[in-house]
């Protein structure tokens, strides 16, 4: 570990343990269903693709609740407006610069525009998380959320681990503490909310790198870290969904990086651009890939997704909705594997 991560590593420490106890959920008893939250703020400072995508449930959530509501986003980097691009009820993007001790002045702007405008909610994603929780203790609102473990809702949801559904079931919960009626229905999938003209030029790309009469599979190779499968594992993959799948093309997506563990045996498609991703992946029938932003942003596009999971926890993280599933790759062989393809395709 580099210097820098290890300082970074110790900071993280250090800010989380000052700040973990910091506020505590307010809201008044006395309320009731007349409620109607016409502003709102979601603090989930985070710059990372999969992260911010994983948003998208409870701002659909809170659509449907409310849907005069319009939505702040407190978060860092420049993904936010690209993936938020057709919520039309997201407001106002407040973002931290990703390295504040290069740039102290906006930094501490940033701050006092929290403080600036008056919320009738402010709703923390990440109960760990201290910039989280010091925004939404910082920020002007008769209504907080600060995201503590409450039981009731664990032991009523089995899936509350999911890092984009525990927020909805949260804030159904405080709702209902509120007076609301409490909704059983489905979370809300990721959903990115391609357009029309998305999908269609996408559609045009694609069929310039495959044949358009067949369907198409898609592979992700890529991953950070231990998440990465070697070329040793996913060599044999690629072969065998070539010999099984001959009726359909197989492209496979790039990362940003523009490497390929299949050494880019496979057609393929490269962008920088997450809604163009998005858009291509939803042209295809069903994508395969390891936990990663990009498997995240798979889901967001609607389409199947297999999420292959080897060191990270599918409870949290999981592909859902629209088919989808998590394959644990340390008990599923690829015989297995396969089968659980072909139940997808159909």
């Amino acid at each position: 570990m580099s210097l820098k991560c290890e300082i970074n590593a110790v900071r993280r420490k250090i800010t989380r343990g000052l700040t973990k106890n910091i506020g505590q959920n307010k809201f008044d008893y006395k309320a009731n269903s007349t409620i109607n939250f016409k502003n709102v703020l979601i603090s989930r400072p985070n710059h990372r693709l999969g992260n911010l995508l994983l948003i998208t449930p409870l701002v659909q959530e809170i659509n449907a609740v409310f849907p005069d509501c319009k939505i702040d986003l407190f978060v860092k980097g420049g993904l936010a407006p690209i993936i938020f691009e057709n919520y039309p009820t997201v407001d106002n993007y407040i973002v931290l610069p990703r390295k504040p001790f290069d740039n102290l002045i906006k930094y501490f702007r940033v701050w006092f525009k929290i403080k600036k405008k008056k919320y009738d909610l402010v709703i923390n994603i990440d109960k760990g998380s201290s910039s989280g929780r010091l925004s939404t203790q910082f920020a002007n609102a008769n209504f907080k959320f600060f995201g503590e473990l409450n039981d009731e809702i664990i032991q009523k949801y089995p899936d509350y681990k999911h890092m984009a559904k525990y927020p909805v079931y949260e804030f159904r919960h405080y709702l209902n503490q509120l007076g609301h009626i409490d909704t059983q229905k489905e979370v809300p999938t990721i959903n990115i909310k391609l357009s029309e003209k998305e999908l269609q030029d996408a559609k045009f790309v694609l069929d310039e790198i495959v044949p358009s009469d067949k369907k198409t599979i898609a592979i992700f190779t890529f991953a950070t870290g231990a998440k990465c499968y070697t070329p040793e594992w996913w060599n044999p993959v690629y072969e065998k969904l070539k010999a099984t799948f001959p009726d359909y093309n197989i492209v496979e997506v790039l990362p940003v990086e523009n490497v390929s563990q299949i050494d880019f045996k496979a057609p393929h498609f490269y962008s920088k651009d997450v809604r163009e991703i998005a858009a291509f992946i939803a042209n295809t029938s069903v994508f395969i890939g390891a936990d990663s932003g990009i498997m995240h942003l798979a889901c967001a596009s609607q389409t199947p997704v297999l999420g292959l999971f080897s060191v990270t926890i599918p409870e949290k993280y999981e592909p859902y909705g629209n088919n989808s599933i998590a394959i644990d790759t340390n008990t599923t062989n690829l015989e297995s594997m396969i089968e659980i393809v072909k139940s997808r395709l159909k």
